[in-house]
């Protein structure tokens, strides 16, 4: 099985929702099977399919959540040093040279990414253009529009 990266942050949210699953989620869909379960004939009980499908959903995001902590190469942006190097979990400024637009950008693991909070995927075609580029770089992204540049104005690890 090979590693997934996260940043610490990351793997905190997948601890927390694991946390949640099995100690909220979990004991109430056992009571919603059991109180559906009392009702007597489950040929034709709406309320007792719903809450077994439920309790299959929330047992594999348990075992896809465990697995996924399992394989993680969790990394800490902050101890990171390379160099003034775009890697993983680095914070990525960035300016698009036909616009003029300033982004900011964190690299992070498939899970983890929102583009909304600036966060995006280690696996994104933007990302792995940035992946090895320094302050001052162009890095060439092929978008659904066409080729964009993008000049690499700060990288930070925090």
């Amino acid at each position: 099985m090979s590693t997934i990266p996260l940043t610490k942050r990351g793997a905190n949210k997948l601890r927390d929702e694991l946390q949640r699953l099995k100690s909220i989620e979990r004991p109430s869909v056992i009571n919603s099977i059991a109180e559906a379960r009392a009702q007597g004939d489950l040929s034709e009980n709406a309320e007792y399919d719903a809450a077994k499908e439920k309790q299959g959903f929330i047992e594999g995001r348990i075992g896809e959540i465990e697995s996924k902590l399992a394989a993680a190469q969790v990394i800490d942006p902050a101890a990171l040093d390379a160099d003034g190097r775009v890697v993983f979990a680095a914070t990525v400024e960035l300016e698009d040279l036909d616009s003029g637009n300033i982004v900011t950008y964190q690299i992070v693991g498939d899970d983890e990414a929102d583009i909304d909070h600036g966060l995006i995927s280690v696996s994104s075609p933007i990302a792995r253009a940035l992946i090895g580029k320094s302050e001052g770089d162009v890095a060439a992204v092929q978008a659904p529009g066409g080729v964009r540049e993008y000049e690499i104005i700060a990288v930070s690890y925090v």
